[in-house]
């Protein structure tokens, strides 16, 4: 990965290599790079405006978009859209639940979240254990993990679908590859991931506040197949500010899948469960 970077001070780097081997090249580095991002949101508000850095306003375009995708992955990759199935989540760098509440837990009959904030962990539980009595049975938040990407390996064979949004800039790249070799054993057979991500238009951008790489389209390209994974479908977000990063959802799948052919009234039936 020779790709030059900068940090946020407007320093450049040559390649993604020395700039790990600068902030993680030992383990006491490591240990406080990834100590310092965790204090960085321990010290941010439990909101949605909070986890989304003031920006609380793109919330509805961001699950706008997400579901959009999530319907097409479901549609093309599922029998029947999934709607014989009990479909499970895992909803990596949850914080305060927000994706689960607003997205996951209308589509998936379990939600799991991982989030190592252990204040925004609890915000999603008293959140969303308020949601499950609302809910019918078949649509409820599960296990709630307070554990960091980096450390964490699901059960073997759990989940349909693992979302990875905003959270994986905080991982070095030997973490980014060595958690997706971990979580694949987590997938049952036919189920994938979803990456969703800020982007640099080259390179990457290090922030030296919060701890997190933004990478270029390239760079996730490269990692992805480092993984072994396969890049089934990908979609920008759009209706974001101009100002922000781009975004961009990343469908990887561990084998080459084939897509699924349905009927028309199999595909209609394919709807969010309702929970309210």
């Amino acid at each position: 990965m020779e790709a030059a970077g900068t940090d946020s001070d407007g320093r450049e780097f040559k390649s993604p290599d020395e700039m790990w081997l600068e902030h993680t090249g030992d383990n006491n580095k490591k240990t406080q790079w990834y100590r310092d991002g965790v204090a960085y949101w321990e010290g941010v508000e439990a909101s949605v405006n909070g986890v989304l850095g003031g920006y609380g306003h793109v919330n509805d375009a961001d699950v706008k978009g997400s579901e959009g995708f999530l319907q097409t992955l479901l549609a093309e990759l599922f029998v029947d859209g999934g709607i014989d199935r009990h479909l499970v989540a895992l909803d990596c760098g949850s914080g305060i639940g927000r994706i689960t509440k607003n997205l996951l837990i209308r589509y998936f009959n379990e939600v799991d979240l991982l989030e190592p904030v252990s204040h925004f962990l609890d915000a999603a539980r008293e959140s969303l254990l308020q949601e499950n009595h609302m809910a019918s049975d078949k649509h409820k938040a599960t296990n709630f993990y307070c554990v960091p990407l980096q450390e964490f390996t699901p059960d073997v064979g759990r989940y349909d679908v693992i979302w990875v949004q905003w959270c994986i800039g905080h991982l070095t790249d030997d973490d980014f590859v060595s958690f997706f070799n971990r979580a694949k054993i987590g997938l049952k057979p036919g189920g994938f991931f979803v990456l969703k991500e800020n982007l640099a238009r080259s390179g990457f951008v290090l922030d030296k506040e919060d701890r997190s790489i933004t990478r270029s389209d390239s760079y996730f390209k490269g990692l992805f197949s480092r993984c072994g994974l396969h890049l089934y479908n990908s979609r920008e977000q759009k209706g974001l500010p101009k100002e922000l990063f781009a975004v961009k959802m990343y469908a990887l799948t561990t084998d080459i899948p084939k897509k699924v052919t349905k009927t028309r009234s199999k595909v209609k039936a394919n709807r969010p469960g309702i929970i309210k």
